[in-house]
């Protein structure tokens, strides 16, 4: 029989092995990723706000089985370079049109969770020709007024510490399970590096001064999934009818018994129904 723990810790080193991090120049910034699988058909996964690519780190295994899967740290998260800019939208789709042609990545799958899809759909929206298909995972862009969960993740990236980032995690998990230390941890840890808050707080005020995503949906033309975890407190899933309505050809996903982020509460139905969508089951 095998413990808790061991479990754990043999889990974690299959996923070590499996995922190479590697490093590259953007405009003479640094920008990290992990790579994972050997797949001619390319997955790029982008994280949300203040997160980092280890937040995609129980879905990358499943997905290397069938794709080449490219997970960077957006620029100003992460351990990418934190450089000082007006952290726009448009400035993170550039990012990730650069962060295409370094890695020679053609015609990917993408699927982007919060903040992540929101950028993600603003690079569709005029880049739909260049993707396969789309996947949203509780995007940000359509509301209007924060929450109580997300309030306290802002207040925990401005004051990392065991308690505010835990009491943040366990509002955004939205089941009222223990949140992994890991996350918690790397998650102070990264909020403690150079200019971390400043690109935090550069990139919320960017969004709140963004204009509305809605005319930018209508002009995505690929295959697109909508993914949301029904108890999300960060985004609530009241808002998952605007995307699926605006986007052309839009599937949608209820994911039941989770938060803001189902890819990390309940990975393997997260892959299944996702890889499914991919695949074109």
């Amino acid at each position: 029989m095998i413990d808790k723990l061991t479990k754990t810790y043999l889990v974690m080193t299959i996923e070590a092995k499996i995922m190479n991090e590697k490093f590259l120049q953007i405009d003479e910034h640094k920008i990290r990723y992990l790579e994972s699988g050997t797949s001619k058909n390319t997955l790029v996964l982008i994280h949300g706000l203040g997160a980092s690519a280890e937040r995609w780190t129980h879905v990358i295994p499943i997905f290397a089985d069938n794709f080449r899967v490219v997970v960077p740290d957006l620029i100003g998260f992460g351990h990418s370079d934190k450089p000082t800019a007006d952290y726009t939208l448009n400035f993170f789709s550039e990012f990730l049109e650069k962060f295409f042609a370094a890695t020679n990545i053609k015609h990917p799958n993408i699927i982007g969770s919060s903040l992540g899809g929101q950028i993600s759909a603003e690079y569709a929206s005029s880049h739909s020709q260049d993707i396969e298909k789309l996947i949203l995972v509780s995007p940000s862009g359509m509301m209007k007024q924060s929450t109580p969960a997300l309030d306290a993740y802002i207040m925990a990236a401005l004051y990392p510490n065991e308690i505010s980032a835990k009491n943040a995690f366990e509002l955004m998990e939205g089941s009222g399970k223990q949140v992994e230390d890991q996350i918690v941890d790397g998650f102070i840890e990264r909020m403690r590096l150079p200019n971390a808050k400043l690109a935090f707080m550069s990139t919320v005020l960017g969004l709140k001064n963004s204009v509305s995503i809605t005319s930018k949906l209508k002009s995505i033309s690929v295959p697109t999934l909508i993914v949301w975890g029904a108890d999300d407190p960060v985004i609530p899933i009241i808002h998952a009818d605007d995307f699926v309505s605006a986007i052309q050809n839009c599937k949608f996903y209820r994911m039941d018994g989770c938060g803001h982020t189902p890819y990390v509460q309940d990975p393997h139905t997260f892959a299944s129904k996702t890889s499914e969508f991919l695949n074109g089951i």
